[in-house]
């Protein structure tokens, strides 16, 4: 029966998965508009541009019945703005002629034959900089690149696109007040032939000053200094003032942040930046409800204080209750005022894991010493004690660790919640041994990566690899349930049931292995603003040694659908190369890694 009804909704996915597929793939038939026009004579962006000169204005055509006095009328001015259309790509003599014709009753068509002409070619372009940051390095390179070169054919948005970028760079430079006091083209048409000169005014340049936090007393002054993505006397950058800003706003601590810089109050180059700040109530109390196929119906309630002793260390508790899991975690933080990741952590944790393969409960108490490296990339050091009961398949065992080890992750995505490009990884080496009070002695290192890189036509390629080994100085003793590797899964090898896939013992039950190797590729096609469909193919397994890895694959489509919280994955994923292979939905939440 459990068969019958996962098949049904496997069908059910699979039509939703194709329907929309074919939606993206198959264009809707339009009905015959009652004015057409079309154009001849050019192509690519001039073609583009003339059409949108050329769009049809709003009344012209109501309850489908054309005003033909009106249409004549935006007939004759076809060649002025078909014209118009072509000088900002250097053609200044452009022939045009429109022909009116209807080829049936309330039916019109407007044919619009196009000869360019000669473009006007640039025969000199003048670039100057001036003002105290006219040796830098940086403006010189943009200004030696101009986009636009003497004999090149005048184009108006590669001038403006030029112009931009040496004004922005001299902005990012800190010089606020750069401007063009000399910006001309000079076109002659009757030599076809355009004049450039162009000459930016740096100004001064700035440099932060003090920033002065207000709205929210409760905090120290020296604690909200953490958010900044600059230092006082560092050149100003409004790529930095933009980045505090998001690191405030998602800090979870305020509900309104507004940094702005006091021009008005600037010391000769120093710049002073004003930070209003509207805070969140510090203490919150969170239910929450859910449904994952890794974990089944779930809810948890969670209970957080961000500002304790008026420091901004946090306190936070959790009690997490589902088929799988049900568990009480309660945790100590204690930020550090170098920056926004560096911190100190204490945590205890009470679980109980009952899955298709092991059962376990475990106690544990984790200390953790996070460090910021440099931009994107955090280190840890964690020690946790732990002492575990578990179940693996026939084997009924128990285990005290007492277990240090280091973590390192470097994240580089240009969006942490919808990534279209990026790379991220974590490396992580843990350890044991007897002398420390360890029932046994391991060493375990896990690593893994994900990136994301932009296709045309609005694909993405997903890559994922994650692996894991175990070393062990005692063969003989168990391994807790909660450092055996497991395959299978939402995160893992999609097609199976959760933690399914690894050896097994006498009796055929799956009981974990020392090592892993999971991988998957993605390909993503972005749908409208917030849905996108996906097409994947997972590999993987755990294994004890390398010549008994076998590789269990599953392959589907899938469907995604964007939140401020993250992406809800809907996939059906269908086992690969196994006796009767079968269907396996899939739904989960967010971006990992």
């Amino acid at each position: 029966m459990k068969q019958a009804f996962l098949r049904h909704i496997g069908y059910c996915t699979v039509f939703l998965l194709l329907s929309g597929l074919a939606l993206l793939l198959f264009p809707r038939i339009a009905a015959a508009e009652p004015v057409e026009i079309e154009i001849s004579g050019v192509e690519d962006e001039l073609r583009e541009n003339v059409q949108a000169a050329l769009a049809i204005p709003p009344g012209l055509v109501k309850d489908d019945v054309v005003n033909l006095p009106w249409l004549e009328l935006f007939r004759d001015e076809i060649p002025q703005n078909v014209r118009e259309a072509l000088e900002p790509f250097g053609y200044y003599d452009a022939k045009v002629e429109s022909v009116l014709r209807k080829p049936a009753e309330n039916e019109y068509r407007l044919l619009v034959q196009v000869t360019p002409g000669t473009p006007v070619t640039i025969q000199e372009v003048t670039i100057r900089l001036r003002g105290p940051g006219a040796d830098e390095r940086a403006l010189k390179r943009i200004a030696n690149a101009f986009r636009l070169r003497k004999g090149d054919r005048l184009d108006h948005g590669s001038y403006e696109r030029g112009k931009g970028r040496l004004q922005s760079r001299a902005r990012e430079l800190g010089y606020l007040d750069a401007s063009f006091p000399v910006h001309e083209i000079l076109v002659s048409r009757a030599e076809a032939s355009a004049r450039i000169t162009l000459e930016l005014d740096t100004g001064i340049q700035y440099r932060f000053g003090e920033t002065l936090f207000t709205g929210a007393p409760q905090y120290p002054q020296r604690f909200l200094q953490r958010y900044l993505d600059y230092k006082s006397g560092e050149i100003f950058s409004e790529k930095k003032l933009g980045q505090t800003q998001i690191n405030l706003a998602s800090s979870d601590r305020f509900k309104g942040v507004l940094l702005t810089p006091e021009r008005e109050e600037a010391q000769g180059s120093t710049m002073p930046v004003l930070a209003q700040l509207t805070p969140l109530p510090r203490r919150r109390l969170r239910p929450g409800i859910g449904y994952g196929t890794d974990t089944g119906a779930r809810g948890t309630v969670r209970y957080k204080d961000v500002n304790l002793f008026q420091l901004g260390h946090e306190m936070n508790a959790e009690i997490k209750i589902s088929e799988r899991l049900q568990g009480i975690a309660a945790g100590y933080l204690a930020p550090s005022y170098r920056d926004i990741k560096s911190s100190l952590g204490l945590q205890v944790n009470l679980q109980r894991e009952d899955t298709d393969t092991y059962t376990n409960r475990l106690v544990s108490l984790e200390g953790t010493w996070n460090r910021t490296l440099e931009r994107e990339q955090l280190l840890t050091l964690y020690l946790k004690p732990q002492w575990e009961d578990f179940t693996v398949g026939a084997q009924n065992s128990s285990s005290i660790l007492v277990l240090p080890g280091i973590r390192f992750s470097h994240r580089h995505f240009d969006d942490p919640i919808r990534p279209r490009k990026g790379y991220g990884y974590t490396l992580e080496a843990r350890g044991t041994h007897q002398f420390l009070g360890s029932d046994t002695g391991l060493i375990q290192f896990i690593a893994e990566g994900r990136a994301v890189t932009p296709l045309p036509w609005r694909f993405s390629l997903i890559s994922r690899i994650t692996g894991g080994i175990t070393f062990q100085n005692d063969p003989l003793q168990d391994l807790p349930a909660s450092l055996r590797f497991f395959a299978g899964g939402d995160r893992s090898v999609r097609g199976y049931a959760y933690q399914s896939l690894g050896p097994r013992d006498a009796t055929g039950k799956v009981i974990g292995g020392k090592n892993l190797l999971t991988t998957s590729v993605e390909l993503e096609r972005r749908l409208f603003r917030d849905w996108a469909l996906a097409a994947f193919f997972d590999a993987g397994n755990a294994f004890d040694a390398i010549n008994n890895l076998r590789l269990y694959k599953g392959a589907g489509l899938g469907i995604r659908y964007f939140t401020p919280i993250g992406a809800l994955k809907l996939d059906l994923a269908r086992q690969i190369a196994v006796d009767n292979p079968s269907f396996r939905v899939h739904f989960s939440v967010g971006f990992e890694l």
